[in-house]
């Protein structure tokens, strides 16, 4: 065996007072593909970031990279030695053609000068060729399906002389004609000798690529295996150290009455003739690849965009929601994926958060808010929820992800919602916090709250969904009930 290019030797990270990473021993080998798994907030994130020079590690931790003992890196000394992150958003300029975006390293660093554009398109076209593939050079990549972004952040990656390109949740957003294609780059590469380490969460892709498969859990690493000891399922109980067993929880609500009707609705370029209903008590599923619109409908729904067409009907009656206020007021709640921008204030104090949604219910005659009458809210919905804190005056941002999540959903579950719109509410969440908080969601739907579940993580709305419905490019193409349709069968149409 080779001698690994890249090498971790006891790395270890503290944000505060929370470990990321603990004692962390891994190593990439030249010309290597290695699948790098784990639940959200498992380290992942920060392990690439360590490598990348963008975080340093703490006193004690070693990275080797082609024989040589760093101590820490920086971006430039990363780039340097070869080391490329293509991330999710893929960080390219799409303002800028093809061209440009490939052979930008060749016009950074040293005085202005003008721009050598025979230079660039002559590196790009080089790149281009060496992977086999033919793009417009001049066209903006702005104007390019996300299959052929993702070309051009590869192609950048090997223009700056990549030795070990990370390539951080790539097929997320592509179809499987499109994740066939990008899995044939990665050969490419591989036969070039360049490493790549592919983060997934589509575990029957880390057996189907992997040479070997390092598993992440609680920041420390589980261990790292030959691809062939693991298939999907093992790798999931090693990612969650549970025995996973999967339970159909869909339900006949056919007979429920309607409680949120959505009839023809259309906001330009988000999404386009969306109709649905959601019955009272019913949690309906919403899936579909990034980009297909389901969260942009799930801002109109809350009020925070208005649509140019269509209609919503709340409980029957005709609802215009000017803002997420007209929203709140009607009784419908919206957990954003993004809880630590735009679901909590993470310095302000557990209580200070529970109560934000319910500051007019709670305020007095001359809008004051007792505190009495907050702490008393607060520590209410803290034990409904089974919320683990050291106290209801200690900021948000100390609390774990799961703690963190069941913050928000006390939150709104506090202003007593009618319609509940849950966006990849178990994003960062670990194993266990992830059934609770399912376990909240069907006791909720239970009461009578309508739930709209949306999730790119088809089990997520397969076991616990009444209905699921695909979006595709901002349009509803298909209705699904679970247990008629097999899991597998609902992926294929997913990522078809």
């Amino acid at each position: 065996m080779s001698e690994p290019f890249l090498r971790l030797t006891r790395v270890s990270k503290r944000f505060g007072g929370v470990l990321a990473l603990d004692r962390i021993d891994w190593d990439v080998l030249p010309g290597e593909v290695h699948c790098l798994v784990g639940e959200n907030g498992c380290g992942k994130s920060t392990l690439i970031k360590l490598v990348a020079g963008v975080h340093a590690p703490d006193p004690g931790s070693r990275i080797e990279i082609a024989g040589e003992v760093h101590e820490q890196l920086d971006p430039a000394l990363a780039h340097r030695l070869g080391i490329q992150v293509i991330f999710q958003d893929l960080s390219l300029f799409p303002n800028l053609s093809v061209a440009e975006n490939i052979a930008i390293d060749a016009h950074l660093g040293g005085l202005a000068k003008p721009v050598a554009y025979g230079r660039l398109e002559a590196v790009a076209q080089e790149v281009l060729s060496r992977l086999g593939f033919s793009l417009p050079l001049d066209a903006k990549v702005g104007s390019l399906p996300i299959a052929e972004r993702q070309v051009v952040a590869i192609c950048r990656g090997l223009a700056a002389d990549a030795r070990l390109l990370f390539m951080d949740e790539p097929t997320a957003s592509l179809t499987r004609a499109e994740v066939r294609s990008l899995l044939a780059i990665v050969d490419r590469l591989k036969a070039h000798g360049i490493a790549v380490v592919f983060v997934s969460h589509r575990l029957d892709e880390v057996v189907e690529i992997a040479e070997r498969v390092t598993v992440m859990r609680d920041g420390r690493k589980v261990g790292t295996y030959a691809a062939g000891e693991v298939d999907a399922r093992r790798i999931g109980e090693l990612m969650t150290g549970l025995s996973i067993e999967h339970v159909i929880t869909a339900r006949d609500m056919s007979e429920a009455p309607p409680l949120l009707e959505v009839r023809g609705l259309f906001r330009a370029g988000e999404y386009a003739d969306v109709s649905f209903t959601l019955r009272r008590g019913e949690i309906l599923g919403i899936t579909g690849l990034l980009g297909a619109g389901r969260t942009e409908l799930a801002l109109s729904l809350f009020g925070m965009t208005r649509p140019d067409a269509g209609e919503i009907r709340l409980d029957g009656k005709p609802l215009a929601l000017g803002s997420n206020q007209d929203a709140i007021r009607a009784g419908i709640a919206y957990v954003s994926e993004d809880r630590l921008h735009l679901g909590l204030n993470m310095r302000q104090s557990v209580a200070d958060n529970l109560a934000l949604a319910s500051l007019d219910r709670l305020a007095g005659a001359l809008g004051w808010v007792p505190p009495a009458r907050r702490r008393s809210l607060a520590a209410d919905w803290a034990r409904r929820l089974k919320i683990k804190l050291p106290g209801l005056d200690n900021p948000v941002q100390q609390l774990s992800g799961g703690n963190q999540q069941r913050i928000v959903l006390a939150k709104w579950l506090a202003t007593s919602p009618k319609v509940l719109i849950l966006d990849s509410p178990t994003v960062g969440v670990d194993i266990g916090n992830k059934r609770g908080i399912y376990e909240i969601v069907h006791a909720l739907a239970a009461e009578g709250v309508g739930i709209l579940l949306i999730s790119d993580e088809i089990p997520e709305v397969y076991y616990n969904a009444d209905r699921v419905l695909h979006m595709r490019e901002g349009r509803i193409v298909g209705e699904h009930v679970p247990g008629r349709i097999a899991e597998h069968a609902l992926e294929e149409q997913v990522y078809a």
